[in-house]
């Protein structure tokens, strides 16, 4: 055997080789992917039971109970903060009004001191006099500007609570459209045949994939139901 014809053999020896290693790692591919795909459809499941069924239409869950009952707290606790908003500024306009009439008293007081120290110089409490008065109405100025700015902070408050309305009417809308839906469900598999008197529906048929089968005692009560029509 020439050099030449034993490369080509231990060439052909190679891709052989190469060949059936190429085979068992898409088979490993394919096993993975498969048991991949299996993983992910159990994680499907055990996530469709744990949904599944949903909760009961108790006092808790009816939905339209629920969102009716949501308007109805927040527009009363909303009315609630409303009235207290208003109590407050009606408190800063009465401090603010008291205040008004306080700065009429000191300068009064002002002007009084301002002769007297104009009149006798030489006396230091009138001069301290007039001193203390312009000191004490700069404050009480500045509690009626306070004042003021609380009264346009409460009114902002005010503003923004309307966004409770906007809210409610939100809600209110999507319960009209969910008692809608509810109307045309009940409307579209509505019957007038009574379900006393309709035929029992069989347990298993053709095609079920289940170990229940139905028994001749069911097959019986069947035939039984179909005579008595």
């Amino acid at each position: 055997m020439t050099q030449e014809e034993l490369d080509a053999l231990m060439a052909g020896d190679l891709d052989e080789d190469m060949a059936v290693l190429d085979d068992e790692t898409q088979e490993e591919k394919t096993e993975e992917n498969s048991s991949k795909h299996t993983i992910d459809e159990d994680n499907y499941r055990v996530q469709a039971d744990s949904e599944w069924p949903p909760p009961p239409p108790t006092e808790d869950h009816k939905v339209v109970e629920q969102l009716d009952d949501v308007t109805k707290d927040s527009e009363k606790k909303a009315t609630e903060i409303m009235d207290k908003l208003e109590e407050i500024n009606n408190f800063v306009m009465d401090t603010e009004e008291e205040a008004n009439n306080i700065v009429a008293i000191f300068e009064k007081n002002i002007e009084t001191f301002e002769k007297l120290s104009q009149k006798f110089p030489n006396i230091s409490l009138f001069a301290s006099s007039l001193d203390e008065n312009k000191n004490a109405l700069d404050k009480i100025n500045g509690i009626i500007e306070k004042s003021q700015e609380s009264e346009d902070e409460i009114m902002m408050i005010m503003d923004i609570m309307q966004y409770q309305d906007i809210h409610r009417q939100k809600i209110e809308r999507v319960i009209n459209v969910m008692r809608a839906l509810s109307k045309y469900m009940n409307s579209l598999f509505a019957s007038d045949v009574d379900d006393t008197k309709r035929v029992s529906s069989a347990v298993h048929i053709d095609g079920d994939q289940s170990d229940d089968l139905v028994d001749s005692a069911e097959i019986e009560a069947l035939l039984e139901s179909f005579a008595k029509k």
